[in-house]
């Protein structure tokens, strides 16, 4: 048996998954061209790095929500969109489907809400107020319709106080940055349990650090093949 100067714990590994997907392309996926399947499995791996080879997982908690399957026009060129054909809605069921068949992990799927509504992209809106565009100058693709995901703060607030409570856990791992966990990683703490954030080298808001126990930023190794051998022909 391995000597270790900390006994084993039992860890929960919760993930925002609109925050481990944004992270994970800007990081690792930066041409999107890696499918849902892919995606899941090096999600997997990293959760499991979190818990080490002398640790027990209790469970993988991962919180999204359905992908936007509505019809609707674009404003610019008033050209029909299904947005369930498209390759973003193709992505997400692949993914939740692989993460469906992984050991130990259990999906927590939200709601999308829309309102109906299209916004134009942050820097297209810069552009604007400074004068170097006008109105007529918009494409199609510098807008979007103003969608809002309802009931995943609120799934992993409850799971994290229902965990910390019933003393299923020693240790919590949130793959996060959002400080609306604040008074659930409060109650946790106040229970005992050893809560660590892992922020995706992502900025962290100043009111978590006060909250949590630590702060890991696990690396996700991605193999790449090897360049296949040039064939020399016979002479």
């Amino acid at each position: 048996m391995k000597n270790s100067s900390f006994p084993p714990v039992k860890i929960a590994v919760l993930i925002d998954g609109g925050f481990f997907i944004k992270r994970f392309n800007a990081l690792y996926n930066k041409e999107r061209k890696m499918s849902g399947e892919e995606v899941a499995n090096h999600l997997y791996t990293f959760a499991h790095s979190h818990v080490g080879k002398e640790n027990t997982l209790y469970r993988i908690f991962y919180y999204d929500c359905m992908p936007f399957s509505k019809k609707m026009h674009n404003p610019i060129t008033h050209n029909a969109i299904d947005y369930s054909k498209t390759d973003e809605y193709k992505f997400r069921v692949d993914l939740f489907e692989a993460l469906k068949m992984k050991r130990k992990v259990a999906l927590r799927l939200g709601n999308l809400k829309d309102n109906n509504k299209w916004c134009i992209h942050g820097n297209k809106v810069k552009e604007l107020l400074s004068g170097k565009i006008k109105i007529e100058d918009l494409t199609e693709n510098d807008v979007y319709p103003e969608i809002r995901q309802k009931g995943i703060d609120m799934k992993i607030g409850v799971d994290i106080s229902s965990i910390a409570l019933k003393r299923f856990v020693d240790r919590i791992i949130l793959v996060s940055g959002d400080a609306d966990f604040v008074p659930a990683a409060k109650l946790a703490r106040r229970e005992g349990i050893d809560f660590i954030l892992d922020p995706m080298k992502a900025n962290v808001e100043p009111s978590l650090f006060e909250h949590i126990d630590g702060l890991e930023n696990k690396e996700i190794y991605i193999n790449k093949k090897p360049k296949a051998k040039a064939k020399v022909k016979k002479k």
